[in-house]
C-alpha cells in the first residue's frame, strides 16, 4: 500500500500538520524533526503533493524569475544556481521567462503569464519601466531586483545590487594610477541588449576615467558571433592603439585578451587588459578584474523573497553589495602606444 502523512506522522511521533510543514515550511520545524521526519518519508516512499500543499497553503509554490540574458552564461547560470539552493528546499520551484528581445518583452508584459500564477517575481539585470511595474503590481505579488538599476525608486519591493559605480570607479583608478591616459572600453550595444544594468557602469567608468585625465575611446561589441573579431579589428585599425582595453565583462575580455596575443600583441606589455565579473577562467588565464559573486546576490534575493512571502516585509530591502578589483597579470604600468 502507498504510504499516507497519516503514516509518516504516526512512525516519526508528530502531527499531520507538522509532517506538512517539513516538506512546504522547513523554516517553521526544527533541524532535528525535520530530518528525522524526511527519513522516515524516504522510508516510506512517501512524497507530498505538490498541489495539495498549494491548495492548503494558497501559494503556488513557485517563484517567476525574468531573465535577459542568455541562460547559459556565466552570470545568468549563477543566478538560477543560487536561486534554487534557496528555493529548492523551501519546496519551491523557478518558473524561468528569458526576454531576449524587445518583443519578447512586449509580450510578456501584454499577456502577462505569471498573473496568480507565481507567488512573487525576481527581475534580473535589466530596468523595468513603470508602467511594466504597474502590471506586475496587479499581480499582487512581491517584485524583487538583482542587479536592476535604481529599483527602490522604480517600484520594486526589494532588490541585492553589485555596486557598479565603485567598481568601475576601482576599474578606472587602476588604470590611471598605472599611467593609462589613452583607454578604449568596449561594451554591448544597449539598443540590441536588454542587460541594462551594465549601462551604468560603462557610464561610471567614463565619468570616473574624466576625473582621473583621461578620456576614453568607445567600442561597441555586436551581438553576433564575431564581435570580438569585430572589435579586435576597430582596434588595430585605430591610428594609434591605446595602452589599455576595460572590457564591460568578462566574456568580452577573455577572448579579446586571446585574440590580440594571437595577433602579435603582448600583454600586458603593449596593452593592458582588464574585465568585469571575476568569472570562470578569469584566474587562470590571469585577468585583471572586478568581482562579483551572482550566488551571493541570488541567496539574498532568495532569502527577501521568502520574507515577503511569509511576512510580508524584510529587514534590508534593498542592498548594495561592494565590488573588489583583483589585480592580476593583465596589466601593466603603460607603455608608449604601439
Amino acid at each position: 500500500m502507498v504510504a499516507t502523512i497519516k503514516d509518516v506522522a504516526a512512525r516519526a511521533k508528530v502531527s499531520v500538520s507538522t509532517v506538512s510543514r517539513a516538506f512546504t515550511r522547513p523554516e517553521m520545524v526544527s533541524e532535528n524533526t525535520r530530518t528525522r521526519v524526511l527519513a522516515i518519508a524516504d522510508e516510506l516512499d512517501f512524497s507530498i503533493s505538490r498541489s495539495a500543499a498549494a491548495l492548503k497553503s494558497g501559494r503556488t509554490l513557485r517563484i517567476a524569475l525574468l531573465i535577459s540574458d542568455h541562460l547559459r552564461l556565466w552570470f545568468s547560470a549563477s543566478i538560477i544556481e543560487g536561486l534554487n539552493e534557496v528555493f529548492h528546499d523551501r519546496g519551491y520551484d523557478l518558473s524561468i521567462f528569458q526576454i531576449s528581445s524587445t518583443e519578447e518583452r512586449r509580450r510578456f508584459f501584454d499577456m502577462l503569464p505569471v498573473r496568480r500564477n507565481a507567488d512573487a517575481v525576481i527581475v534580473a539585470s535589466f530596468d523595468v519601466a513603470p508602467d511594466e511595474i504597474a502590471r506586475l503590481y496587479r499581480t499582487d505579488v512581491p517584485i524583487i531586483g538583482i542587479n536592476c538599476v535604481d529599483a527602490h525608486s522604480t517600484g520594486f519591493n526589494a532588490a541585492v545590487n553589485i555596486d557598479d559605480e565603485q567598481g568601475s570607479h576601482l576599474m578606472a583608478r587602476h588604470l590611471t594610477n598605472l599611467g593609462h591616459r589613452t583607454i578604449a572600453y568596449i561594451r554591448t550595444d544597449r539598443e540590441v541588449s536588454l542587460h541594462f544594468s551594465v549601462q551604468r557602469r560603462y557610464e561610471s567608468f567614463v565619468a570616473s576615467c574624466r576625473s582621473l585625465g583621461a578620456d576614453p575611446v568607445t567600442i561597441v561589441a555586436p551581438e553576433d558571433e564575431d564581435r570580438i573579431g569585430t572589435v579586435l579589428t576597430e582596434l588595430l585599425s585605430m591610428p594609434h592603439m591605446p595602452t589599455a582595453v576595460a572590457c564591460q565583462e568578462d566574456g568580452i575580455a577573455i577572448p579579446l585578451l586571446f585574440q590580440l596575443e594571437r595577433n602579435g600583441v603582448d600583454i600586458p606589455a603593449d596593452i593592458s587588459v582588464v574585465g568585469y565579473d571575476d568569472s570562470f577562467y578569469a584566474h587562470d588565464v590571469g585577468l585583471t578584474t572586478v568581482r562579483q559573486d551572482p550566488l551571493l546576490l541570488a541567496h539574498k534575493a532568495a532569502e527577501k523573497t521568502m520574507d515577503l512571502i511569509d511576512r510580508g516585509t524584510t529587514d534590508t530591502p534593498f542592498e548594495t553589495i561592494p565590488a573588489r578589483l583583483i589585480v592580476r597579470s593583465s596589466t601593466t604600468k603603460a607603455s608608449q602606444t604601439i
